[in-house]
C-alpha cells in the first residue's frame, strides 16, 4: 500500500473504466482528486487541483487527444504523467514519447502494475526535481563569480571549492561531465554545452565533442591527440573541433 496519500488526476473517458482505475487508486492508499473525460477538462482539473501524478487515457473522445493534453501539462504544471492505453503499436508509443511521460500501461493492467509504475514515476520525478534544483543552485554559485577563477563543485554532500587553475579537462559522461584536477574527480549533472559556456577564453579550448581541455595544462600535441604529461593523460582532438582549437593555442 502506499505510505503517502498522493493525489492522483484520472482522465479517462469510459466511465467504467474510471471507476475501476478510482477504486484500485483508493484501495492503493492513493487520493483520487478527480475524474475527467475530456483533455481540455483535464487541463483545467490538473491546474486546480494541483495533482502529485497524472493518469492519462491516450485516446479520448473530443478535440484533444490524450497526448496533447499530457503535453501542456507537462510544459505548464511539470506534472509527471502515465499514459493508460489499449494501444500499443509503434506509432502511437513515437507521438506519446515526445511528451515525455514518466510511465506506460497497456489496457487491461492488474493493481500492482498500477502501484509500480505509479511509485517509479514518484520516485524518478521527484530525483529530478533534486537534481534540477542542485545544478540551480550550483550555477547560480558560478554565475555570480566576476572572474570565473574559482567555483564550487558538490561532493560527498559537501560543497567543494576548485581554482581554475587546477582543473586539467572537462569530459561528458552522457548526463553528466567530470571535472579533472592533478589528484580528484568530481562529477557534477550538466552538459558540455553549458560547461563551455562557463569555461570562457583564454585558459579552456574545446578539442573534442567529450572533452575540454585548459591550454597550458598541454604539454605535446600529435596530431589528432593531445597530451597532458602531469597526469600521463591522452585526449583525442576531433576533426569538427581541430580548426578552432588551434586558432587558440600560440603557434609559431
Amino acid at each position: 500500500m502506499a505510505i503517502n496519500k498522493i493525489g492522483i488526476l484520472v482522465v479517462e473517458d469510459e466511465s467504467i473504466v474510471a471507476k475501476d482505475i478510482q477504486q484500485s487508486l483508493k484501495k492503493l492508499g492513493y487520493e483520487v482528486l478527480g475524474v475527467c473525460a475530456t483533455g481540455e477538462d483535464a487541463i483545467l482539473e490538473a491546474k486546480k487541483t494541483k495533482p502529485g501524478l497524472v493518469l492519462m487515457d491516450i485516446m479520448l473522445k473530443g478535440d484533444m487527444s490524450g497526448i496533447e493534453a499530457a503535453d501542456q501539462i507537462r510544459q505548464k504544471l511539470n506534472i509527471p504523467i502515465i499514459f493508460l492505453t489499449a494501444y500499443a503499436d509503434s506509432s502511437t508509443l513515437s507521438k506519446a514519447k515526445v511528451t515525455e511521460p514518466y510511465g506506460y500501461i497497456i489496457k487491461p493492467f492488474k493493481e500492482i502494475d498500477l502501484q509500480t509504475h505509479i511509485e517509479i514515476a514518484l520516485y524518478k520525478h521527484e530525483r529530478a526535481q533534486d537534481l534540477k534544483k542542485e545544478r540551480d543552485f550550483l550555477y547560480s554559485l558560478v554565475e555570480t563569480k566576476s572572474d570565473k577563477d574559482t567555483f564550487f563543485v558538490k561532493s560527498n554532500l559537501q560543497l567543494v571549492k576548485i581554482h581554475a587553475k587546477d582543473i586539467y579537462y572537462i569530459e561528458a559522461l552522457k548526463d553528466y561531465v567530470t571535472i579533472n584536477t592533478r589528484n580528484k574527480r568530481y562529477i557534477i549533472h550538466s552538459t558540455m554545452k553549458d560547461m563551455e559556456r562557463k569555461f570562457i577564453p583564454p585558459e579552456f579550448a574545446r578539442s573534442h565533442r567529450s572533452f575540454i581541455v585548459r591550454i597550458d595544462k598541454i604539454t605535446v600535441i600529435d596530431h589528432h591527440v593531445l597530451v597532458l604529461d602531469d597526469i600521463q593523460k591522452h585526449i583525442p582532438i576531433g576533426t569538427s573541433y581541430r580548426d578552432e582549437f588551434e586558432k587558440r593555442l600560440n603557434m609559431i
